[in-house]
């Protein structure tokens, strides 16, 4: 196994004591890459395995920690042994800038666009080549994988969604026309482009999980189920539970 760790000391004290224990190699020679820190770190290590079959499992050495287990020296074989896979698909974003340039990324939580400066973005959105909303007067507008959808997606409000539900939310952020418009929840199967509207005027940016595309004129996003990263779980903090679980939090 290779041990990853974040950069602050309770994350790399970890790391020293379990490297201690039970060796280390590289990420590219493991069988298993084992993150120590928080959902950051745990979010750059499923990219690093994207388009491969390395697991990656995780131990909360950070905060919140939801895409993480509890951390703890021992049994770490046998904890491995016993893990739950999640399989997790990502969203390509197709990104075109206003000077024609194309970027593309993939974002294992969630695309979001987001105004510049201090005007609201307008947004027209389709959804399969069919226009849905003429006119999104916003703050921004984000879309999410069912695992992304507890983080930056419940903050502005969006629905949890089971990983099995092959949904993926399409969520305002701070809408102000339609004022009561509060998203829609999309198959996964579907291509949504999002289209800005007085870009000149209202710019607006893209992000793809840590890939930034300022000044878009339109963003095409779309679930790319060819490539898969794989998150271990023990037994009784599955994601699947973990995400129903957060339904009932209060």
């Amino acid at each position: 196994m290779a041990f990853v760790a974040a950069q602050t000391e309770i994350a790399q004290t970890a790391r020293n004591r379990l490297t201690a224990i039970y060796g280390d190699t590289t990420p590219e020679n493991s069988e298993v890459i084992v993150a120590l820190g928080g959902d950051g770190l745990m979010l750059e290590c499923l990219h690093r395995v994207l388009g491969t079959t390395k697991p990656v499992y995780g131990m909360n050495c950070g905060s919140v920690g939801f895409m993480m287990n509890e951390f703890a020296e021992g049994d770490l074989h046998q904890r491995l042994e016993r893990a739950q896979p999640s399989i997790l698909h990502p969203l390509r974003m197709h990104a075109i800038t206003a000077s024609g340039v194309v970027e593309e990324a993939v974002a294992l939580n969630d695309v979001f666009l987001f105004r510049q400066l201090r005007q609201a973005a307008k947004i027209r959105i389709t959804v399969d080549h069919r226009e849905r909303l003429a006119e999104l007067i916003c703050d921004g507008v984000l879309i999410s994988t069912p695992a992304g959808s507890t983080a930056y997606n419940l903050s502005a409000h969006g629905p949890i969604i089971p990983l099995s539900a092959n949904l993926l939310p399409l969520t305002p952020i701070s809408a102000f026309r339609p004022r009561r418009w509060r998203g829609a929840l999309l198959p996964s199967t579907v291509d949504v482009l999002f289209e800005i509207l007085e870009a000149d005027k209202r710019p607006v940016a893209a992000v793809a999980d840590f890939t930034e595309v300022r000044d878009v004129v339109s963003v095409a996003v779309s679930e790319d189920r060819s490539i898969s990263a794989t998150v271990l779980f023990d037994p009784d903090r599955a994601l699947s539970e973990r995400i129903i679980t957060e339904q009932f939090t209060v």
